[in-house]
């Protein structure tokens, strides 16, 4: 059984930066990565990493948001800079068995997060 908790969510102006944190217990699979969902829409992939720190993420976020991992500490991070108010949403930290692509499918992921709000003020 695996457990991923959240934190690091909060209000921040548009420019600002915030920090996710991801503690993660019990089974870990390979692929680790974040995923949002803003009101009234469907969640969406937003950067996942893999075991050999491999990184990838959505066109919008590029540039701006850095995945990272510690393995010691079993944690994934997402630290996102110059956050504008189109990425207000619910964060989910996610693993999954095998690859985890901007393509995979949300049935398909093995283990979620209850997730962290990260709301952005214009």
């Amino acid at each position: 059984q695996v457990q991923l908790v959240e934190s690091g969510g909060g209000l921040v102006q548009a420019g600002g930066s915030l920090r996710l944190s991801c503690a993660a217990s019990g089974r870990i699979f390979a692929a680790m990565g974040w995923f949002r969902q803003a009101p009234g829409k469907e969640r969406e992939f937003v950067a996942a990493i893999t075991t050999g720190d491999s990184t990838s993420y959505r066109e919008s976020v590029k540039g701006r948001f850095t995945i990272s991992r510690d393995y010691a500490k079993n944690t994934l991070y997402l630290q996102m800079n110059n956050l504008e108010p189109e990425d207000t949403a619910v964060y989910y930290c996610a693993t999954k068995f095998g690859s985890l692509l901007p393509t995979t499918r949300i049935n398909d992921i093995n283990a979620w997060g209850k997730g962290t709000l990260v709301t952005v003020s214009s």
